[in-house]
């Protein structure tokens, strides 16, 4: 081949390999503005914190694990709030035997007004027969009085006495109730259905009110956090049905539906992870999309969107 052919050769070699590099551009380009906003996959995260004080005697989790709510996941050391609630019982049981029954301290007082109601009964009939004095009359109608009085006076007694009881009583059954609170929350319950995402203790750890145990969501519907213009924000309303893009492991994409369920109302900067259909905007919104989620769609994941509209 002589050096005139061989220019030519390169010349066309040239070409061709420009060619293909500009369709490959120009297809690429074409792809990402197919897609109206790209973001990344989250979901709605939980910490379980501690709610007792004490060692962790039992705690059955492991990361990855799918949890029921309502579940029990273990238990923390409660001995100590048992003997202090046995305490109290005794203490409430020691104090109602020392209530006073009133009826029978009463019944011996009462049945001697009665015995002189009877004898004041007969008097006045002997009164009226002239066959005793208005005296004897007197005098018991005044014992009558004083009985009644002495009654009235053990009574109110007795009832103060059984009231400052009742009250002691009240505060220790009240004590009894937070007990059984903080013996419930010993009890390690998961609150939420979900999937265990991080584990931050083990069993025969001293954990305290407050500290967290693990970090749980529900993975079954994932939200895919995108970023739009201010252009496109008109385009977008809530519950909007909008088409959500993955890539499919195979130089494609997989295809899902998506509903809008969040769209921020003051913009941002565009974080810089995040690419927009308007390359230029530097000011973005953020916008929630729930998606429901058959295993495949994994926190941090990347996605993009596309506005139903766009294609109708």
């Amino acid at each position: 081949m002589n050096l005139t052919g061989s220019k030519s050769f390169f010349k066309l070699m040239l070409s061709t390999v420009i060619f293909f590099q500009s369709a490959i551009t120009m297809t690429s380009c074409q792809g990402k503005q197919g897609f109206d906003a790209s973001g990344s996959f989250e979901a709605e995260e939980t910490v379980i914190a501690s709610q007792a004080q004490g060692v962790i005697m039992q705690f059955d989790i492991e990361e990855g694990q799918t949890l029921k709510s309502g579940e029990r996941v273990g238990y923390i050391d409660s001995l100590q709030l048992f003997l202090k609630k046995e305490q109290l019982l005794s203490q409430i049981e020691a104090l109602a035997s020392k209530k006073p029954d009133i009826a029978v301290q009463l019944a011996s007082l009462q049945e001697q007004l009665r015995t002189a109601g009877h004898e004041k009964a007969r008097l006045a009939n002997l009164v009226k027969n002239d066959a005793a004095t208005g005296k004897q009359l007197d005098d018991m109608d005044a014992q009558v009085n004083v009985l009644r009085k002495q009654i009235n006076a053990q009574k109110s007694s007795l009832e103060i006495s059984t009231t400052s009881i009742d009250k002691e009583i009240k505060t220790l059954e009240v004590q009894v109730k937070q007990l059984d609170d903080q013996l419930s929350k010993c009890t390690i319950l998961n609150p939420v259905t979900g999937t265990v995402l991080t584990r931050y203790t083990r069993a025969n750890e001293t954990t305290s009110p407050g500290k967290p145990l693990y970090k749980i969501a529900d993975l079954s519907e994932m939200i895919l956090r995108v970023y739009i213009s201010g252009n496109q924000l008109p385009k977008l309303s809530l519950n909007q049905p909008v088409k959500v893009f993955t890539d499919d492991g195979d130089g494609g994409f997989r295809e899902a539906q998506g509903t809008v369920a969040w769209i921020s109302e003051k913009a941002e900067f565009t974080p810089k992870t995040i690419q927009t259909k308007d390359e230029r905007a530097n000011l973005v919104y953020a916008v929630k999309v729930k998606v429901k989620n058959d295993g495949s769609y994994k926190i941090g994941m990347y996605g993009e969107i596309q506005l139903t509209m766009n294609n109708e």
